[in-house]
């Protein structure tokens, strides 16, 4: 069954008690988990490597660690015990696919994005359960339209299950529980450029640079574009007040559709306030649209590979506006912590 983590906070068996992330609660080393292999998809990359980490002390020589490079793989793995085994796979060839799936996997979880669903449809159909940290709405709304075939297969799909989406989604549940309506909804997301992020979320971001997507405003669908409007809010602590700009995160289609609320859009910046802004001036100037030549992007890839200027914080900050007892109210809440890769592996 095809779920995403901003409902009751179970899984879609009701058996697994989840936190805000969409990982079990309980300690990973006594979470209960079906006998078999942990694939573990770009389990080398700036997140899959914790999780891998994480999973391979709970579950020694059970943890595979895939990801188009053998090579990259073999040297992370190196020095770990045997604790985790490495494996080249690249999800686009079918072949490998299969081939891995069918070596004893029970449970995957993809730290990667995806351009289709045939990945996820090869675990449905071998009863495989399946965790993805994904933040593209695109895929997640098409692998949820693959929910009666999961049901039918006995295959427990959970999506959303990182920060951006996943915690986000919660602290919006959270708001509709803290009001009696809620009309509008602001998602805030602060990420610190001190930590080191893999390749697959750097594309990602650059990817989006340029989206035009479409957001609900007022019950109504509005098209807006990737850091083309900003909009101030004070985050908790040392942040303060700080401009946030659109971004095509997962979470605002999401809460729109599962707690039907009106309006909803989501907000990002870096910790790094120069750069952040200087985004911006580059979208406004053009400059940006010339990420779609791959010379260009991949100077951008290096770049962002390279910089590492600010912290590790992440502050995830929800802003609700609706009504409570009869009178017009706003409830803010949030969530903050160092390191994103470790927040998600949790």
């Amino acid at each position: 069954m095809a779920t995403r983590s901003n409902d009751s906070g179970l899984d879609v068996n009701g058996e697994v008690p989840t936190m805000a992330s969409g990982i079990p609660a309980q300690p990973v080393a006594k979470a209960r988990l079906p006998q078999g292999k942990i694939l573990v998809v770009g389990g080398y990359g700036g997140v899959g490597q914790t999780v891998s980490a994480a999973l391979g002390e709970g579950f020694p020589g059970r943890v595979v660690v895939a990801g188009r490079s053998m090579q990259k793989a073999q040297n992370f793995v190196q020095g770990r015990d045997n604790r985790l085994i490495p494996l080249k796979l690249d999800i686009s060839l079918m072949d490998e696919v299969g081939a891995a799936l069918d070596d004893d996997v029970s449970l995957v979880v993809m730290c990667v994005e995806q351009k289709d669903t045939r990945f996820v449809e090869q675990c449905i159909e071998r009863g495989i359960h399946y965790v993805d940290i994904s933040a593209t709405n695109e895929l997640l709304t098409q692998i949820e339209s693959l929910n009666r075939k999961a049901r039918e297969h006995g295959s427990t799909v959970l999506l959303s299950a990182g920060l951006a989406p996943g915690v986000t989604n919660l602290l919006v549940s959270q708001s509709a529980i803290e009001l009696d309506e809620v009309e509008n909804v602001d998602i805030f997301i602060l990420l610190g450029l001190g930590e080191v992020h893999g390749e697959s979320s750097n594309r990602w971001v650059l990817d989006n640079l340029n989206s035009e997507y479409t957001v609900r405003q007022s019950g109504v669908n509005k098209t807006v574009k990737a850091f083309g409007e900003f909009k101030k809010t004070v985050f908790p602590g040392d942040a303060g007040k700080r401009s946030a700009f659109r971004f095509d995160f997962s979470d605002q289609h999401t809460v729109v559709r599962t707690l039907g609320i009106d309006s909803a859009s989501t907000w990002m910046c870096f910790d790094s306030a120069a750069l952040t802004w200087f985004l911006y001036v580059e979208k406004k100037l053009g400059m940006l649209s010339l990420l779609r030549f791959p010379i260009v992007k991949r100077m951008y890839l290096k770049l962002f590979g390279s910089i590492h200027i600010g912290s590790e914080v992440f502050i995830l900050q929800v802003v609700a506006n609706g009504t409570r007892e009869g009178k017009s109210s706003t409830y803010t809440c949030s969530v903050s912590g160092q390191g994103e890769a470790r927040a998600i592996a949790s």
